[in-house]
């Protein structure tokens, strides 16, 4: 599914406009896109501010739009329940602002999203394999980050040239990362154990660029297949980074106590995805491949 008026773009040189350039995911793009010697500019328009967009796109005149700036506060999503106006300004104005920008000037808008907002319930439990699908209707709004990023998931549904992309606990391979989801929970004092849906970068980005050029539109549950547990994690990270290394759990009860909003915990369907793309990798054969091995510092095979 694309729009028609990109149709004619596909003759066209590929020429990305990227939004969070000061971002993870946002300095990443640039990367890719460099390295495949794909032309992009990053954008210097506020997502909230609709005129600086308009003069973005005409001065860099992009074949595709990729949002990967948003708020998900600092240190952790805590700061949201502090910043609504905020993090409405960013996650819903600006995200709807971007959209509705991009379908005026017949582009298709790459958002990257987030996939937790969902938690295991009684259809999808814990350890059932049954995961959350695209058009299943978000069930965790535990968080205001989340709240929000619910509400503008269901809005841009209705606009037929974005396609969004549920990230879930980004991973890649940079371990100095302190975003990154491994480097997080090994700095951690105590981590909770749940399996969960997570997106290894390394794999995932790439093809984020390939959705682009085949002008891809809807929502994508974008996540390696199968879970991993928190310390299924870390027992890697031991075996392939430090065999000294050593943690210690606590339960959701007590996590609860030392974090102010609550944390989704979910399994994500990705059979979508993979259909488009067969060669995605399992979570953890992705993880192994893609962070671990490349990181080695054991003897580990």
């Amino acid at each position: 599914m694309g729009l028609a008026s990109n149709e004619s773009a596909s003759d066209k040189p590929l020429k990305f406009l990227i939004y969070g350039r000061s971002g993870w995911i946002g300095g990443l793009l640039g990367k890719l896109s460099e390295a495949q010697g794909i032309n992009f500019a990053y954008g210097t328009g506020r997502l909230e501010n609709r005129s600086s967009l308009e003069s973005d796109i005409a001065t860099v005149q992009p074949t595709h739009v990729f949002n990967a700036a948003g708020v998900t506060g600092r240190p952790n999503v805590d700061w949201c329940e502090s910043h609504k106006v905020e993090t409405i300004r960013t996650n819903v104005v600006g995200t709807l602002t971007l959209a509705d920008v991009c379908r005026e000037k017949g582009l298709i808008l790459i958002n990257y999203a987030t996939g937790c907002i969902f938690e295991y319930d009684k259809d999808h439990p814990l350890g059932s394999g049954i995961g959350f699908k695209e058009e299943d209707v978000p069930n965790f709004i535990g968080s205001y980050y989340s709240k929000t990023k619910a509400m503008v998931e269901d809005l841009l549904s209705n606009y037929e040239n974005v396609c969004t992309l549920r990230v879930r606990m980004p991973i890649s391979s940079d371990l100095s990362n302190p975003r990154n989801f491994i480097t997080k929970i090994a700095r951690y004092e105590k981590v909770v154990n749940i399996p969960n849906s997570m997106t290894i970068l390394d794999e995932l980005l790439p093809i984020s660029i390939e959705m682009a050029k085949r002008n891809l539109t809807g929502i994508y549950n974008f996540t390696n297949p199968g879970v991993v547990s928190h310390n299924e994690i870390l027992e890697m990270y031991r075996e392939y980074m430090d065999p000294n290394f050593t943690w210690k759990n606590f339960t959701l009860e007590e996590q609860a106590k030392v974090i102010i909003a609550p944390r989704s915990n979910n399994e994500l369907d990705a059979t979508k995805l993979k259909k488009e793309f067969p060669e995605l990798l399992s979570i953890k054969e992705s993880l192994i491949k893609y962070v671990f091995k490349p990181n080695q510092k054991t003897s580990a095979t």
